[in-house]
């Protein structure tokens, strides 16, 4: 018979999933050792060895259910792996789970269920059936008020994830200010999210640079004034220049919209973090030489 503790006592053991383990022992009448064995014909014990491995790739989504949303992202090894079925239908559920829940840490996001038993069992399963390590990064779960419209864009096919929330603006609005965000890439939405650390850094810049052009110091003062506002207008959301009408900015657009921009959430794949940098020949040529 198969036991709550038996099934608890493989987990452990190899960091399988619960559904794995639980197969794994009713395959083997509950031998211990026997459904080890299973485990890593099958490939699921080694999945959990993979956790030290690099995984920058894969894909951001964004799920939305009337008045709430979720954007994530979910990581693999390869970009190859973006386009595996299994891969995207894992993305679907764990977005589904979220969409679900009010989970606001990795932590508890993991812990949701799933047809493996959680959300970590899934991607342990997930790893072991693909051969990569897969991660869920990160994620954001967004709700409305009164009044508010979501806008949301995928681009380069889930490379970038946009989702922006607008009050008083239609969809269609809402739309372009998140393919504005996911094309220009600004680093903050608006001028108060800036720190004050970076813009007393740029303000530096730029009079060291106004001052090595030849300019009196007051005079240079004068000058970042200017520059710190043209740098505002290159890194804040709402204070860009709308691509589709370059004489007025994001905020004006929304505005003459008869809206205004409440928030905005934007993820690229891998951004931020370590990428691997494979020779592909030389990996086969190894595998090669070690058969």
């Amino acid at each position: 018979m198969v036991t709550a503790e038996l099934v608890k006592e493989l987990r452990e053991k190899t960091g399988a999933g619960m559904m794995d383990c639980k197969k794994a022992l009713s395959e083997t009448n509950g031998d211990m050792a026997a459904a080890e064995d299973y485990l890593r014909e099958k490939g699921i014990a080694k999945a959990t060895k993979k956790e030290s491995r690099i995984a920058a790739e894969g894909l951001a989504n964004i799920y939305i259910e009337k008045d709430k949303a979720v954007i994530l992202e979910v990581n693999s090894e390869t970009d190859f792996v973006s386009k595996n079925e299994e891969f995207t239908s894992m993305i679907d559920e764990i977005g589904h789970a979220l969409l679900q829940s009010e989970a606001s840490t990795l932590e508890e996001a993991l812990e949701l269920p799933s047809k493996e038993g959680t959300i970590k069992d899934l991607i342990v399963a997930k790893t072991a059936k693909i051969g990569e390590k897969l991660s869920l990064r990160r994620f954001k779960i967004v709700h409305l008020n009164e009044g508010e419209v979501f806008g949301s864009y995928l681009h380069m096919g889930g490379r970038i994830a946009s989702l922006v929330v607008l009050k008083g603006a239609n969809e269609t609005v809402a739309k372009d200010v998140a393919m504005q965000q996911a094309a220009m890439r600004p680093e903050y939405t608006f001028i108060e999210d800036v720190p004050e650390s970076v813009v007393e850094h740029e303000k530096s810049v730029q009079k060291e640079l106004a001052m090595s052009e030849g300019k009196p110091a007051d005079i240079a003062e004068k000058m970042v004034n200017g520059r710190i506002q043209k740098f505002f207008k290159e890194i804040c959301l709402v204070e860009q220049a709308f691509v589709k009408d370059g004489n007025v900015s994001i905020k004006e657009y929304v505005k003459k919209n008869n809206g205004e921009v409440i928030s905005a959430i934007r993820f690229e794949v891998g951004e931020g973090m370590e990428h691997r940098n494979e020779d592909f020949a030389a990996e086969v040529m190894s595998q090669i030489k070690g058969n």
